[in-house]
């Protein structure tokens, strides 16, 4: 099937998708991050999730190569993390508060969840590679929400107005 790739994207963008920053190390021991819609959960035990990252990325490499990697699902009010590690080139890291991460892989301060993940297995998908992560550990933020991305822009969840 041909696919007019901008109509393909408009239709993906009817189905609302939390806003996560997936932060890892490369080989050089430099702090590399990516923004990623594409997180989600695979298995409870063992606890895995997956998220995929595009083939043209230049964290490709260091992100499939099995080092140590760090979920945040972004807060509401995260906006500006979600853009700075979507951008290419710029130091993606600047301003950005880390917390200590147990297995190395830089953690963000203050996101609604965090989860430290080891590669478990890499899969082809496309023009992507999907990465399945083993989390090693993980946290969360009762008292926040999640921002979220849905029809080509930032939202903010709300509960259904019958509940």
């Amino acid at each position: 099937m041909l696919v007019d790739v901008k109509d393909f994207r408009r239709a993906l963008g009817k189905f609302p998708t939390g806003v996560t920053v997936i932060t890892g190390v490369d080989d050089s021991g430099n702090k590399i991050g990516v923004t990623a819609s594409s997180f989600n959960s695979v298995s409870i035990e063992p606890a895995l999730v997956l998220w995929s990252i595009d083939k043209g990325a230049l964290s490709l490499n260091a992100f499939a190569e099995g080092k140590p990697f760090t979920v945040h699902v972004l807060r509401d009010d995260q906006v500006d993390i979600s853009n700075k590690f979507a951008r290419r080139g710029e130091d993606k890291f600047s301003g950005v508060e880390l917390s200590d991460s147990v297995h190395g892989a830089p953690r963000i301060t203050g996101t609604a969840a965090w989860f430290e993940c080891h590669v478990w297995n890499v899969y082809e998908g496309g023009d992507h590679l999907i990465i399945v992560g083993q989390v090693n550990e993980y946290g969360y933020d009762d008292d926040t929400s999640s921002l979220v991305f849905h029809n080509g822009g930032y939202a903010v969840p709300e509960l259904h107005p019958s509940l």
